[in-house]
């Protein structure tokens, strides 16, 4: 496994990070039992960053996530978690207020049965106020990181341009990274043209969702899916592609993704041990660039389409 500097932190992450979204049951049903195991699975075979939210799965996520870890020392991972967005019985809520993501910042290591979080960050910023982020979550979180409750603070958002706005409206050092997904995948780079801006500013760059939340994948996109439908058709005729060839696309895309090293970490999702063994597998290897190419010729004018979050 690889490892790489997040920005001017000193945290070191595995080039290929664990996603725990799915531990909350959010994209398909939940073996917990599985899901455990594919946690000591990532961990045992060099995965050492994982990422969660107390909004997957409604808290679930941290609750399953902190079964698994009680049987891991802590100085094997690096825990990634989140403040500002929640929901309970089915209801998402939002939360932005200094007070809350103090309060949040607590509820999360018991759920996760830990006493300090390594990054914590504000999460999906595009829902809340940009001025509440700069000026009253931010300084929140900042003091619970001078106090040693958290290590780092981040931000976390699918549109670049808010997480460039709140770096460009907070002192220097307030944040230390950013999480962004969808944009750096094969059929969006979008993330490109911003880490010139966060690397002059010592800010670690965390990319996620390498196959573009399922456009990129012989399963295809699920129905809620965001994007306009003629991405999803694009992506579709990329799949079968990269089938007639005899190479998975998502073997293609977690091989583009993990490439850059200016990208600490690359996030993936599953409950299931054998998918974290495949994509480790996966990533062994280098993306052939002609077949990255094609792939991009395929999805023609709908490369960089994007989506409003949701």
């Amino acid at each position: 496994m690889e490892y790489r500097k997040l920005g001017n932190t000193g945290l070191e992450l595995s080039a290929l990070g664990f996603g725990a979204s799915s531990l909350g049951g959010v994209f398909h049903g939940l073996n917990e039992a599985d899901g455990i195991r594919a946690v000591h699975t990532a961990v045992d075979n060099g995965i050492n960053f994982i990422d969660v939210s107390p909004y997957y799965g409604h808290l679930k996520a941290e609750t399953v996530l902190g079964k698994a870890l009680r049987e891991i020392p802590r100085d094997r991972y690096i825990l990634s978690t989140k403040v500002g967005r929640y929901g309970h019985d089915g209801i998402n809520t939002w939360d932005y207020s200094g007070k809350r993501a103090h309060d949040s910042v607590f509820e999360s290591m018991e759920r996760l049965g830990i006493d300090y979080i390594d990054i914590i960050n504000v999460h999906d910023i595009e829902f809340a106020d940009l001025h509440q982020v700069a000026e009253e979550t931010l300084p929140a979180l900042c003091e619970l990181r001078d106090k040693g409750v958290v290590g780092h603070v981040g931000i976390t958002d699918l549109q670049l341009e808010n997480l460039k706005w709140v770096v460009g409206h907070t002192p220097a050092g307030t944040v230390e990274s950013v999480l962004n997904f969808c944009h750096y995948c094969l059929c969006d780079d979008k993330l490109l043209d911003f880490l010139d801006f966060f690397e002059e500013r010592g800010i670690g760059v965390i990319n996620a969702s390498p196959l573009s939340m399922g456009l990129l994948s012989s399963r295809g996109a699920p129905d809620w899916h965001p994007a306009p439908e003629g991405l999803k058709e694009a992506c579709r005729k990329a799949v079968q592609y990269c089938e007639s060839v005899d190479y998975p696309i998502e073997k293609l895309a977690m091989q583009y993704s993990i490439g850059n090293p200016r990208i600490s970490s690359t996030l993936f999702s599953t409950t299931r041990p054998e998918n974290v063994m495949a994509n480790l597998d996966a990533i062994s290897g280098t993306a052939p660039q002609e077949l990255v190419q094609k792939v991009r010729e395929i999805v023609g004018d709908e490369f960089r389409t994007s989506w409003k979050n949701s």
